[in-house]
């Protein structure tokens, strides 16, 4: 597991490592329609970062690209079809992550919160608006900042911004 995790336990590091495939199905749902852009939108964006990030952040999305499909595949037929009970199912478990994230480095815990930010953001915009991108509906745009989470702030001296 990668050497960030080692504060957490194997049920936090499954937490963490479910987060984005969650976020997916909070934002590509939040409009009661799974459109498939927005699926295929995410799973390329997790692929591309599981290549592209710096070494510290590419291992972890290296593992969850590895199984993100199938599990993006199991939330939307496990989880409630409604969308107000999905949404609240799936909002108490990222705010779960809340302890998760605070028991880790600073540094780390700043760049999965920064690239859930992203993450879901990226979901958001991949339908709708100008040739099918750019555009966040009003659905979509009531969860996309993940209110559920607390905002982590970090500066190299370890400050908060």
């Amino acid at each position: 597991m990668l050497e960030y995790f080692n504060k957490l336990n194997n049920e936090e590091k499954v937490q963490l490592l479910d987060a984005l495939p969650l976020i997916t199905v909070l934002i590509a749902g939040a409009d009661g329609t799974f459109e498939p852009k927005e699926l295929e939108w995410a799973e390329k964006i997790t692929h591309i970062r599981s290549y592209k990030l710096k070494k510290e952040m590419k291992a972890f999305y290296q593992e969850v690209d590895a199984g993100f499909f199938e599990k993006v595949q199991y939330y939307m037929e496990a989880l409630p079809a409604g969308v107000e009970a999905r949404t609240s199912l799936i909002t108490e478990r990222l705010a779960a992550l809340n302890p998760v994230l605070a028991k880790m480095e600073p540094f780390y815990a700043y760049k999965l919160y920064q690239g859930f930010l992203s993450f879901a953001s990226h979901v958001a915009k991949s339908s709708g608006g100008i040739m099918g991108f750019f555009t966040i509906n009003p659905a979509e745009a009531k969860l996309v900042k993940l209110p559920m989470l607390t905002p982590i702030l970090y500066t190299p001296n370890g400050e908060e911004e």
